[in-house]
């Protein structure tokens, strides 16, 4: 376990299978203690699964804000992240590489999904990227995580849009494998079924925001995430603007992956 990390993390997210490593700044405090940590804390370490703050890295050291933290499954795996930005002595996000699939496919098994889903769907698998680039905040002040290349261009788009007199909001950006599963898993809680689920969301795995390359967009005083997007002229000015920033919507009516109709989805295909 590494007792001091040289370089803090400030605008970016690292990434690893179980654990996401945070700048401390953009995380809330769930408690006095948590608090105490955080004010310290240049980095803090954060299970996917379930948001719960494992450590927090200081200068001087490693403060456990849970009890058992060696044995906690992936820490290593975190740790050995963070030890190779330190020998880096710097980073670049869009170098950093996606994440590995080996748990993905038992989590796919059981809801009940096989191979043959992505065959039927269309869709293909969406490795989680190693790294994230803080895009600024989305409209429910919230870090908005893309890659690199998708954050510039999201700012550019929106400052666009902008001096044409349209406001553009970020919805959400990046989601992890653990966040599609707790999507799904709520509304089976809630009585959905799988198949019903999978009209609206796509499988763990196979969601786009997985990649860190596609956002949900939205605009002042309009619901998120509504059909109804298709009627402001915010969509207007994405439908004719978008292409020039690299985006396009990735479900529109009757796409073939069988994914209800999204005008708020939109997916950036970086150049080259």
């Amino acid at each position: 376990m590494p007792r001091t990390s040289a370089i803090p993390l400030k605008s970016f997210l690292l990434n690893t299978s179980r654990i996401e490593l945070w700048p401390a700044g953009m995380l809330r405090a769930r408690g006095n203690a948590d608090a105490r940590a955080l004010s310290r804390a240049h980095t803090v370490l954060r299970r996917k699964h379930d948001g719960r703050y494992l450590a927090a890295v200081l200068a001087d050291g490693v403060l456990p804000l849970l009890p058992g933290l060696p044995r906690e499954p992936g820490v290593e795996e975190a740790w050995d992240a963070l030890d190779a930005l330190d020998a880096s002595r710097g980073f670049m996000v869009d170098a950093a590489g996606e994440l590995p699939l080996d748990e993905l496919h038992e989590r796919l098994h059981r809801l009940g999904l096989d191979d043959g889903y992505g065959e039927r769907t269309g869709l293909s698998l969406v490795a989680e990227p190693a790294a994230l680039a803080l895009a600024g905040f989305d409209r429910y002040r919230r870090p908005l995580w893309l890659s690199l290349a998708t954050a510039r261009a999201w700012n550019a788009m929106r400052q666009a849009a902008a001096k044409d007199g349209v406001a553009l909001d970020a919805i959400s950006g990046y989601r992890s494998h653990d966040y599609q599963l707790g999507i799904f898993e709520r509304k089976l809680a809630r009585g959905q079924t799988v198949e019903q689920i999978l009209t609206v969301n796509a499988a763990p795995g196979y969601s786009e925001h997985h990649s860190g390359l596609a956002l949900d967009i939205g605009t002042p005083g309009e619901p998120s995430a509504e059909e109804s997007f298709e009627r402001t002229p915010a969509f207007a000015w994405l439908t004719g603007r978008a292409g020039d920033f690299g985006f396009a919507m990735s479900y529109p009516r009757d796409n073939p992956h069988g994914i209800v109709y999204e005008p708020w989805h939109w997916y950036h295909q970086p150049p080259g």
